[in-house]
C-alpha cells in the first residue's frame, strides 16, 4: 500500500488518516502547532446528522456518525450525549418539521407533539412540537481529538510530527519550514482556514473566507437534558430544513421577528457535558481577518435565544471564538499536482461530515494511485 502524508492535524486530517491507515497505508501526520488548537476543539463536539445538506452531505454526515461510534469506544472517547431535540417555537415551524418528517431524511427520527416534548424535556418550550432524532452524537471536542490522535498512534501507528511547518508540497514530497522533507507516495493538505502558507491561489478562486463564532459556557443549572437542542433559527440555518419549500414562511417570520439574531448569524445549539455545565452558542461573523475580540451584544443575544427556550440561563463560566473556513457548499475538494489532494471542509461541519468525506478522498487516491502505477 502507498504511503500518505497528511498536512494538518484537526479534525479532517485526522478523519484522513484513519481512512488511509484503515487500508493498511503508512501514514505520517503533518502539523505546525504542539497540539490542536483550532476550529477542531473550539466548537460543540456535536455530530450533527439531522438537518444537513440533502444528499451527498447528509449521506457524508450519516456516514462519519456511524465511525464516531465505530472508534469512540476504543480511543478512549467518550459519547456525552445521543440524539437531538428541535423544537418548534412558531406554528410555521411545525410545518417545516412536518415536511421534513416526509422525506428521507426523517431516518431515525420521532415528530413529537407539544406535550410529547415536554415530557422528554420538560425544561424546553416547544408549543409547536418538536422533532427528536436517535442518529446524532456529541463528543467533548476538546478531549476527543487528543485521544483520537493518540489512538491513531498507538492502534495503526500514524506517526505524528507536530510543530512542523508545511511550507511545500509536490509530487511525493513535502517540504518542511527548516528545509528538510517528508517523502510520500500520496499527499492530503487539510490546512483549514490557513490559505497564506499553501495553494492561496485555489483559496481565493473558491472564495473562501473565514467565519468567526462566539461561545458560551454555562454553569450545570441541576437537570440533564436528553438529547442537544436546536430551535426555529436552526431551520433557517441547516439546508436540511431551509431547502425545503415549507420553509418559506418561517424564514419570513424570523426575518421580521429576529432581526438581530440572523444580523450575527445567530442559532441556538444547546449541549450538555459530563459535569453537567452547558455549551451555547453560536454567531457566524464573516471577514478575512476577523478581529480576535469577542462582542457582549452577541453574548446576550445567544443567551436571549437560550431564555426563549429552555428558561432563565445559569451564569456563564467560560467564553471562547473559533474560526473556520467558509464558502458556499459544503467543502472544496483540489488536485493541484499528481497524488496530492487539497481537502478544505468549509460549512463548519468537520465534526459532522469528516469521516465520510475522508473515506471518499482515500478511496479515490488510492484507486488512482493504483491505476497509474
Amino acid at each position: 500500500m502507498p504511503d500518505v502524508v497528511i498536512v494538518g492535524a484537526g479534525i479532517v486530517g485526522l478523519a484522513h488518516a484513519l481512512a488511509a491507515a484503515k487500508r493498511g497505508c503508512r501514514v505520517t501526520v503533518l502539523d505546525r502547532d504542539a497540539r490542536a488548537n483550532g476550529a477542531s476543539i473550539r466548537n460543540f463536539g456535536f455530530v450533527t446528522v439531522t438537518g444537513q445538506e440533502r444528499g451527498v452531505v447528509w449521506e457524508r454526515a450519516r456516514r462519519s456518525a456511524a465511525i464516531w461510534r465505530e472508534v469512540a469506544g476504543p480511543a478512549g472517547i467518550r459519547v456525552e450525549q445521543e440524539g437531538l431535540l428541535v423544537v418548534g417555537q412558531r406554528a410555521e415551524a411545525a410545518h417545516v418539521l412536518d415536511a421534513f418528517m416526509e422525506t428521507e431524511m426523517a431516518e431515525g427520527c420521532t415528530r413529537l407533539s407539544a406535550l410529547e416534548a415536554q415530557d422528554l424535556c420538560p425544561q424546553a418550550s416547544a408549543p409547536a412540537g418538536a422533532l427528536h432524532s436517535t442518529l446524532d452524537l456529541r463528543v467533548e471536542s476538546r478531549d476527543a481529538i487528543p485521544r483520537l490522535t493518540a489512538w491513531l498512534a498507538a492502534a495503526f501507528g500514524v506517526a505524528f510530527r507536530f510543530g512542523s511547518a508545511v511550507v511545500g508540497v509536490e509530487t511525493g514530497c513535502v517540504t518542511l519550514a527548516d528545509g528538510s522533507h517528508v517523502q510520500g507516495d500520496l499527499v492530503v493538505v487539510c490546512p483549514g482556514d490557513d490559505w497564506s502558507s499553501l495553494y492561496p491561489e485555489i483559496y481565493a478562486e473558491a472564495g473562501i473566507t473565514r467565519c468567526k463564532l462566539q461561545m458560551l459556557r454555562l454553569a450545570a443549572p441541576g437537570w440533564r437534558l436528553p438529547s442537544p437542542v436546536m430551535s426555529d433559527l436552526s431551520m433557517v440555518r441547516y439546508l436540511g430544513y431551509a431547502d425545503l419549500p415549507e420553509a418559506a414562511a418561517i424564514k419570513a417570520r424570523l426575518a421580521a421577528e429576529e432581526t438581530e439574531a440572523l444580523g450575527w448569524g445567530i442559532h441556538l445549539i444547546a449541549v450538555q457535558s459530563a459535569d453537567g455545565t452547558l455549551v451555547v452558542g453560536d454567531s457566524h461573523e464573516y471577514d478575512p481577518t476577523p478581529g480576535p475580540f469577542s462582542h457582549e451584544a452577541i453574548d446576550a443575544a445567544m443567551l436571549r435565544q437560550y431564555a426563549a427556550v429552555l428558561g432563565r440561563p445559569p451564569a456563564v463560566v467560560e467564553r471562547w471564538t473559533g474560526t473556520y473556513a467558509s464558502a458556499a457548499g459544503h467543502s472544496i475538494l483540489r488536485t493541484p499536482s499528481d497524488g496530492v489532494r487539497l481537502v478544505v471542509v468549509t460549512s463548519g461541519t468537520g465534526a459532522s461530515t469528516s469521516f465520510g468525506l475522508a473515506e471518499e478522498v482515500i478511496g479515490g487516491l488510492i484507486s488512482s494511485e493504483r491505476t497509474s502505477a
